[in-house]
């Protein structure tokens, strides 16, 4: 009788939690309904023209502007400068860093990472300046002072809170 008890508890160890075809499928199809189709094309346009739509006027310049609390990674809070040139945004850290690097060896910039608590992403910061008009004409001409392909759409500004 003991010995049927444990055989009966190991078959339902053994086949009771395995990640089959169906389950892994029935997942994927549930992530495929989360696309644009699905949530309604207009809306998904609105919000992505309201995430890159700019927000402030600089200098003449329309640039984006956001204003976000954020946490400094690997860096001091203090040796941050108050408007940043994101130019990259990332969901793990170990690809900003590797980014942030290449930025510091192959251009010479003072860039750090910041994870931003409105995006919830980890976010690499070109060059830091006090104001923001000099932020602006970096970000106007980010081509003749940067070579590195900017992996953000459209860099931008983020001010410190």
């Amino acid at each position: 009788m003991k010995r049927l008890f444990y055989f009966l508890m190991l078959l339902m160890v053994f086949t009771a939690c395995h990640t089959t075809e169906e389950n892994f499928k029935a997942s994927y199809d549930m992530a495929k309904e989360r696309t644009r189709e699905n949530q309604g094309g207009a809306f998904y346009d609105k919000a992505q023209a309201d995430r890159m739509r700019p927000t402030e006027i600089i200098n003449g310049d329309s640039v984006r502007l956001i204003r976000s609390y954020f946490n400094v990674v690997d860096d001091k809070y203090e040796d941050t400068k108050k408007f940043g040139v994101v130019v990259a945004e990332f969901d793990q850290v170990i690809n900003a860093r590797s980014y942030r690097d290449r930025l510091k060896k192959n251009e010479g910039f003072e860039s750090y990472i910041v994870y931003t608590n409105k995006e919830k992403k980890y976010c690499v910061i070109a060059q830091a300046y006090d104001n923001k008009g000099a932020a602006a004409v970096f970000i106007r001409n980010i081509g003749q002072y940067m070579k590195m392909k900017v992996l953000v759409p459209r860099p931008y500004i983020l001010q410190r809170l």
